[in-house]
C-alpha cells in the first residue's frame, strides 16, 4: 500500500500504460473476519466496503473496465447459511446502493448463470443492469454464480447450435467467435489481474480472458484493499513489460 502519490500522477500512468481494465480476486474476506474474531458476515460486509471504494479510485483513476469475483459456481459448497448470506448481502447491496451508484454513472452487468438463482434475485440484478445500462462511467461486472470453465462451455454450445441451424459453419469458428459468445463480449480483456489473500490460483476465473494479462497477487485480505492499494497496483503495473508472446 502507498500513500504518496497524485490522483494525477496515477491517471498519467493509466492513460499511458493503456490500462482499460482491471479484474480482482476478492479473497480474504473471512481470513480476515477470523483473525479479528469476527464473525464471517463482518467480513463480507467489509469487503462491499472496500469494493465501494475501488470503483470510485477507479473512476477517479481513469480506469474504464472493473470486473470483480463475487461468487463461484464452486462457492454453492460452503456452508447453506454462508451461500444464503451472500445471497442476500448482494441484493441488500443492490438495493441500498443502486441509486448511488446510478448517480455517480456507474455501469453494472453480472456475469455468470443468474437464471440459477432465485426468482426475486433474477428480478433485482436484471434491474440494476436495467436502470444503469446507458451510464458511461466504470463499467462494473459482478461475476456472480461465475465459473470460467462453464462459461465457455456455455459459449461452445451457442456455437453448436448455430452450426446446427447451418447459421455458421466450423469454418467460421475462430477466436473472436468464441469470445462473442462469452460473458464479456463487447468488453475488452482485462488488462491486470489481482488477488487479494495472498493464493497464488485463479480459481476458474476469466480463464479465456487473461490470457495475457498482467497478474499481482497481495497478501493483504480484500477488507484491507482500498483506493491507495490501487494506486500501488497501477504503479506495479507501469513497471511491467507486456510482451505477448514476441
Amino acid at each position: 500500500m502507498i500513500k504518496n502519490y497524485s490522483i494525477e500522477n496515477i491517471k498519467n500512468i493509466v492513460q499511458n500504460t493503456n490500462l482499460k481494465h482491471v479484474a480482482i480476486i476478492m479473497d480474504g474476506n473471512r481470513r480476515w473476519a477470523k483473525d479479528r474474531l469476527l464473525p464471517s458476515a463482518v467480513g463480507h460486509q467489509k469487503g462491499v466496503d472496500s469494493l465501494k471504494a475501488t470503483m470510485r479510485a477507479c473512476d477517479k483513476f481513469g480506469i474504464k473496465y472493473l470486473t470483480v469475483y463475487a461468487f463461484s459456481t464452486e462457492n454453492w459448497n460452503r456452508k447453506p447459511d454462508e451461500v444464503e448470506f451472500l445471497m442476500n448481502l448482494l441484493a441488500k447491496t443492490l438495493g441500498k446502493e443502486l441509486d448511488e451508484m446510478h448517480k455517480e454513472n456507474v455501469k453494472i452487468k453480472f456475469l455468470g448463470d443468474i437464471k440459477a438463482l432465485s426468482d426475486n434475485l433474477q428480478y433485482i440484478l436484471k434491474n440494476a443492469e436495467e436502470t444503469t445500462k446507458d451510464n458511461t462511467g466504470v463499467n462494473l461486472q459482478i461475476a456472480f454464480n461465475y465459473g470460467a470453465r462453464a462459461e465457455i462451455i456455455h459459449a461452445m454450445k451457442e456455437i453448436a447450435k448455430k452450426i446446427k441451424d447451418e447459421a455458421i459453419s466450423i469454418d467460421d469458428i475462430s477466436e473472436s467467435l468464441v469470445e462473442e459468445y462469452l460473458y464479456t463480449s463487447s468488453i475488452p480483456n482485462p488488462d491486470l489481474l489481482i488477488r487479494t489473500g495472498g493464493e497464488k490460483r485463479v480459481s476458474n476465473y476469466l480463464l479465456w480472458q487473461i490470457a495475457y494479462s498482467e497478474i499481482l497477487v497481495l497478501d493483504a485480505y480484500w477488507p484491507e484493499f482500498d483506493a491507495d492499494s490501487l494506486a500501488g497496483a497501477v504503479l506495479e503495473f507501469e513497471r511491467r513489460n507486456r510482451r505477448y508472446g514476441k
